[in-house]
């Protein structure tokens, strides 16, 4: 098994044959949302980039066959996790369901629910639904005694209390308000559109890694995308493996983490 290290292909087959059961302390996963479908074209609205509603081949699905996906690609996790490891799960309301089910099968415990409220989120522009402005982060855990850094992350907690001491969790760990990746960091092609449709903010990554690992523990990411995991685990002092399919985004990832390289399949 390989660290800090991309590997290119289908991530259950890879989670499957290459990695050793049990290594892992932490899996923080970005799985397709399913979403995909209908396109919507807003290119004068400059909000993170230009909104392109997801259109992508690896986001399309049909119901039964996500879940399927989905339970394929948890149960290949949770082996590779330790007994006390932790796995977050980026989703929205369309599909946050399978996920919580699935796991729970898995035998994993649900511990939190993240609430991301995204303070630039899209305007809402069909006038048929609430503005869609939140997604949500799924914590579980595997087994008992499970790492939750407490105090470490009272201190990522941006609100003091009126004698500028480090502030009780709620009034922002669970519901952490954070733009839409924008500006320097969101990626973007030749023609100005947004590289990545759902790149996660650097701002969230770090949290999780805070609140379930250690230095030098193996964080794990099975849709990696252009690497944002990759390059806050290196930040934070740990080791990682991404998994990601499409080499385009490798290519970006690979640019983006110092010391990054690609393992074939």
């Amino acid at each position: 098994m390989k660290i800090n290290c991309i590997y290119h292909g289908d991530c259950v087959s890879i989670m499957k044959t290459k990695f050793d059961k049990g290594s892992v302390a932490l899996v923080y996963a970005d799985p397709p949302y399913n979403l995909s479908g209908k396109q919507l074209n807003l290119p004068n609205n400059q909000t993170g980039g230009a909104f392109y509603k997801m259109n992508e081949k690896w986001d399309t699905f049909t119901g039964e066959s996500y879940a399927v996906f989905t339970s394929r690609w948890i149960k290949a996790a949770v082996d590779l996790l330790k007994q006390n490891g932790s796995m977050y799960i980026s989703c929205t309301q369309h599909n946050i369901g399978e996920i919580i089910v699935v796991s729970k099968k898995m035998g994993l415990k649900l511990n939190n629910v993240l609430t991301w409220y995204k303070v630039n989120a899209m305007p809402n522009i069909t006038k048929r639904t609430f503005t869609h402005s939140t997604e949500f982060v799924c914590w579980f855990v595997k087994g008992s005694n499970w790492l939750f850094n407490y105090e470490e992350v009272k201190k990522f907690n941006p609100n003091r209390t009126k004698d500028g001491n480090y502030k009780q969790m709620r009034d922002f760990l669970d519901f952490i308000e954070l733009p839409v990746v924008q500006g320097k960091e969101r990626l973007r092609d030749e023609e100005g559109r947004a590289l990545h449709p759902t790149q996660k903010p650097e701002k969230l990554i770090e949290l999780i890694l805070l609140a379930s690992s250690n230095q030098n523990d193996i964080v794990m990411d099975p849709f990696f995308g252009t690497g944002t995991t990759g390059i806050v685990a290196t930040r934070m002092k740990r080791a990682w493996i991404g998994i990601e399919q499409n080499i385009e985004y490798i290519k970006m990832a690979k640019k983006r983490i110092k010391g990054g390289r690609l393992c074939l399949k």
